[in-house]
């Protein structure tokens, strides 16, 4: 048959690389029935003789273990949540840190701006219609309004206050109001509807001083609030007063 061999001549050693599987196999089979044997001997041995391992401290130390005795009480775990717990309030607080930060910085910027567009005022008139158009542009107010008291002119574009006027916005002694606004409301005339929190400044323009109040009105019940610092809007409300003496009172 030449160099070729037949089925009938390979079969021997086929069979022969069978049974070195099949042997293969029983051996792995009796090699794991030999450490499960074993591991059941030493888990039963760990059990009857647990003082060993307690007492062994290095053993412990190498196992990553420790003693859990029944009268102490573990506060690793509690520890943990505490500490986790603490570190979330952290971040949380951070983030409205930075909030906080990133928009009065924002404010601070628009303002800045406003103040030099409100310096290039050419009268009475213009200065009150480029600060309403910065509360509503820059802002996203409802509108920003002057305020003077009579007896006296009142300037175009300006509300007139009765006598006292501002004490009753302010109180007698008030220079600032942050919140509700109560009857303030009366100075944005046909957008009354439309302001939900106000921020009001004191102001005295001219000599003889006339009282004034600078008012802006906010769509958001919690655009102006009793908690909020009024340093920019007064601010703005010296900017006003210093601008607005450029021209001759009425």
């Amino acid at each position: 048959m030449g160099p070729f061999l037949s089925e009938t001549s390979k079969s021997p050693k086929s069979g022969q690389g069978d049974a070195k599987a099949r042997d293969a196999a029983a051996n792995d089979a009796a090699a794991t029935d030999a450490v499960a044997k074993d591991w059941a001997l030493v888990r039963g041995f760990l059990r009857e003789h647990a003082g060993l391992i307690r007492q062994d401290a290095e053993l412990l130390a190498d196992l990553g273990l420790w003693i859990k005795a029944e009268n102490i009480v573990e506060f690793g775990p509690a520890a943990l949540a505490r500490l986790s717990a603490a570190k979330t309030r952290e971040k949380v607080a951070r983030t409205r840190v930075e909030a906080t930060a990133r928009a009065n910085f924002a404010a601070q910027a628009q303002t800045h701006a406003a103040v030099v567009d409100l310096l290039e005022a050419r009268n009475h008139a213009d200065l009150a219609r480029r600060l309403d158009e910065t509360a509503r542009l820059r802002f996203g107010l409802v509108a920003a309004v002057i305020a003077i008291e009579r007896p006296g002119g009142v300037p175009a574009g300006w509300r007139a206050l009765p006598e006292e006027g501002a004490d009753g916005l302010l109180g007698p002694t008030g220079l600032a109001r942050m919140g509700a606004p109560r009857t303030a409301q009366a100075l944005f005339d046909e957008r009354t509807e439309q302001i939900a929190s106000v921020a009001l400044v004191r102001m005295a323009l001219w000599n003889p001083a006339r009282q004034g109040v600078l008012a802006f009105g906010s769509p958001d019940p919690n655009g102006f609030t009793t908690d909020m610092g009024s340093e920019l809007v007064a601010f703005l409300a010296r900017v006003v007063e210093r601008t607005a003496e450029r021209w001759p009172t009425l």
